[in-house]
Formats: C-alpha cells, structure tokens, sequence
C-alpha cells in the first residue's frame, strides 16, 4: 500500500539560499505525524512545498501513490488533501455556518454563480451542520465569524480545513497563541476530526506533539535529521542538542 504522503529528495532554494535540503519522509495513512524544529528550520515551506504554493526545485512528492508534484493548490486539494493556515483563513462577515459551506461548495467544484441556489442543496447543508457540531459550534451556528473568540475561530479553521473531506489533512501551528485550556480543547478536537484519516502538523508545542503524533520528524536547517515515535525523538542526542534542550515550552 503506498504511503498517504511521500516525499522523495525534495529540494527548494530562494536564489542561492537553500531553504529545503533534500528532504525524505513517507508518512502512512492513519498516521498522526509532526514535524518540529527550530524557527527558520524550514517547517513552513515545507507545507507550502506539499500543498503546491511553492514549486519545488528538485524531487518528488506522492499523494496516495499519485504524483502531485508541480499541480496547482486547487488540484491537490481536490485530490485529497486540505491544508490549513498560521494566518486565519475565515470570512468574519459570514456565518460559522456559512464559512463551512462556502469550504464545502469549493471543495465539491460548485461555482460562484451556483451559490444563490445553494439553501436547496441538502446534502450540502446536512454535511455542514455535520461540521458544525463536530468542531463544537453548533450554538453559534449563525454567529458572524468576525465576534468569536480566538479559540472558537481556529476550531472553524479546521472544520473548514476538513469540509472538503480530505484524507491528508495538514495543520500549520493549530493551537499558537491558545491558553492550556484552549489547548486541550484544541487537542481533543484535532484527535476527533482526524480520526481515520492522515495527519501532518507543523506545532511548536512539545506537549500537544509527544500527546498526540505517532511519529515525530525534525527539521533543522532544511534536513530532516530524525524521524520515530514520540519516545524515540525524546532520547535522541541529536535533537536533544538541535531543539529540545533549547526550546521546550
């Protein structure tokens, strides 16, 4: 069975500077994985790499065994996988309803000019009340997304994220700037809306990464210098040197 997600010998470089040093990495489906590492590691660029925001340089990426590499954002997308972002990617004008169904009409390849129709689409609406629930919004279904808290809009965040029904779903940062108990309200809901589907993450948070990935990759300076479970990446001298030991909060 291929891997949800592979990369092979991935490269980018911004002029001369190289940003992504031949990174590679298979990730399985149903997997929960996080990629940690120092600020400036290069974590962003990779996701921007994977979701096709960013051409590579060099190598290949596999989605599910097919190569996206050089497609367009919206084509991976509609290949299944959906990607969230550090820097909030809601309609505040709109509902908490609304903004789900704009993801899942976009996701499902309606047109703008379809969308005044839309209240008659059922299984469009149904599967966004769906959503709703499952990121624990339900009581503020027809609130304007510009009046909720912080915690309550990066929980649209990902139901957005997952409207489209994707199968690889990448997180940038999901619980930044959240109090211990947003956190594991965060944590809790990123554990429900991902159940049976592949997971990557980008966190800076050593307790959200070690409670809920699988397996742990480590950037630093574009290279991945480890990867494994969540005990292993704890007693690795390597990254003990290269970012736990200096950075765990």
């Amino acid at each position: 069975m291929p891997a949800a997600l592979e990369l092979k010998e991935v490269r980018k470089s911004f002029g001369k500077t190289a940003i992504i040093n031949g990174v590679n990495l298979a990730i399985e489906k149903g997997e929960r994985h996080a990629v940690i590492g120092p600020n400036g590691a290069g974590k962003s660029t990779l996701f921007n790499l994977i979701s096709g925001r960013f051409p590579l340089s060099s190598g290949n990426i596999e989605l599910n065994g097919s190569d996206i590499t050089g497609l367009p954002p919206q084509d991976i997308s509609r290949r299944g996988l959906a990607r969230s972002f550090q820097i909030t990617n809601i309609f505040p004008k709109l509902s908490v309803f609304e903004n789900i169904r704009c993801a899942v009409l976009w996701a499902t390849g309606h047109r703008y000019s379809f969308w005044q129709r839309v209240a008659g689409l059922k299984d469009v609406t149904d599967r966004c009340d769906e959503i709703v629930r499952m990121i624990n919004l339900g009581k503020r279904r027809d609130t304007l997304a510009g009046v909720l808290s912080y915690a309550e809009l990066r929980a649209l965040e990902i139901g957005v994220t997952i409207a489209g029904g994707a199968d690889v779903i990448l997180l940038d940062e999901p619980t930044a700037g959240m109090s211990n108990t947003e956190t594991a309200d965060a944590v809790a809901l990123i554990r429900k809306v991902t159940e049976g589907k592949t997971l990557v993450m980008v966190e800076h948070d050593m307790s959200v990464v070690f409670g809920l990935a699988d397996r742990i990759s480590v950037l630093v300076y574009g290279q991945v210098i480890a990867t494994g479970t969540p005990q292993e990446i704890r007693g690795n001298k390597a990254v003990q040197e290269a970012y736990l030991g200096t950075e765990q909060h």
